[in-house]
């Protein structure tokens, strides 16, 4: 049987279904916006979380006229789901159906595990582990690393994921470099029209390869000038923003090594599911990321991590480290292994 095989099967009764707004400002200078997913039925509660980055989006959801209430198995209402609009207007970007197509999958997860008094561990025959985790951030414009010291002021074992821009010079590599705490950095050109784009930069190419010798090197884009230095750095090359399900994978420049796994971008458990048995077919590499989730889908990247890739390089850090400033008493790496409780860490 295949890992999706598994809950396809699962009962799943639906009630009633409604939203729960979230909001919070963020250490990349810019207010999170969510929605938990709440799906009701049998006298159990499922939760999941909308990440789509626009607010406007993200308030539509008042106006969603949509009946999802009736009696499904958990494959059937992916199915139904599929083929209904869930954006009154929109959306503002293709892939936040994406997003918010995983959002009343992932709670529908959680109800139909709930609901059959079973939680996504034991269903899988997986056993939760702990998980370590980076902590990401962006570092300014003008770059500044006052932020990583003050974190390792706080824990000198924290590990980091950072946004590279062009702004960043030799001194300043050899800065970040020097703390030995950089894991992975993200140059950010695969994300097409949105704000956080950056456009392919062979020099910051070369100096994030020779800087960070061991560095896991993120959503770089190839171009004639690029190929060349990201051929020699192959075996660390990183992929994101394009991952969305096996054929996504497929269609890289080669098969790679490395993968981050956001479960809101393929939309469906199904894809998911698909995607990381290839992974483990094919000997990739995986670690999860975050989308500043405020909710459960916090705790639900988290317990996939657990599941499945708990030792990686994880961008789920606990929510307090998104937070504006750096903080004390948060729950250092790794987080401890899990209690699960349907389709929840808890």
């Amino acid at each position: 049987m295949t890992l999706y095989d598994e809950v396809a099967d699962l009962p799943l009764e639906i009630d009633s279904c409604s939203f729960e707004p979230h909001e919070r400002e963020t250490s990349s200078d810019f207010t999170r916006v969510t929605t938990e997913i709440v799906l009701r039925g049998g006298g159990e509660t499922g939760r999941g979380e909308d990440v789509t980055y626009d607010a406007d989006d993200q308030h539509g959801l008042a106006d969603a006229e949509f009946d999802l209430t009736g009696s499904y198995t958990f494959g059937e209402f992916s199915k139904a789901l599929a083929d209904i609009d869930l954006f009154p207007v929109g959306p503002s970007r293709a892939d936040f159906r994406h997003y918010l197509q995983w959002a009343f999958e992932s709670a529908a997860l959680d109800l139909a595990l709930r609901q059959a008094d079973t939680d996504l561990a034991s269903l899988l025959d997986r056993t939760p582990e702990p998980v370590r985790f980076v902590v990401s951030m962006r570092l300014g414009d003008p770059p500044s690393a006052e932020r990583v010291q003050r974190w390792l002021d706080i824990d000198p074992e924290l590990g980091f994921k950072l946004d590279a821009t062009s702004e960043w010079d030799d001194g300043f590599v050899a800065e970040l470099a020097s703390t030995d705490r950089i894991r992975i950095v993200d140059m950010k050109a695969q994300y097409g029209e949105a704000e956080v784009n950056q456009s392919p930069d062979s020099e910051l190419y070369r100096r994030v390869a020779e800087g960070f010798p061991d560095v896991v090197i993120e959503d770089a884009a190839y171009t004639d000038e690029t190929a060349d230095i990201l051929d020699s750095v192959s075996e660390r090359l990183s992929w994101d923003a394009p991952i969305t399900g096996v054929e996504s994978i497929e269609s890289r420049p080669f098969e790679p090594q490395w993968l981050n796994i956001k479960p809101s971008r393929f939309g469906s458990v199904e894809s998911l599911f698909d995607t990381l048995e290839y992974c483990d077919e094919h000997g990739i590499v995986l670690y999860g990321g975050g989308q500043f989730e405020l909710g459960v889908g916090r705790d639900q990247i988290q317990l996939v991590a657990s599941l499945f890739y708990p030792n990686g390089p994880n961008d789920v850090a606990p929510r307090g480290y998104n937070d504006p400033e750096p903080s004390e008493g948060l729950q250092s790496s790794p987080l401890p292994a899990p209690t699960v409780d349907g389709f929840r860490w808890e």
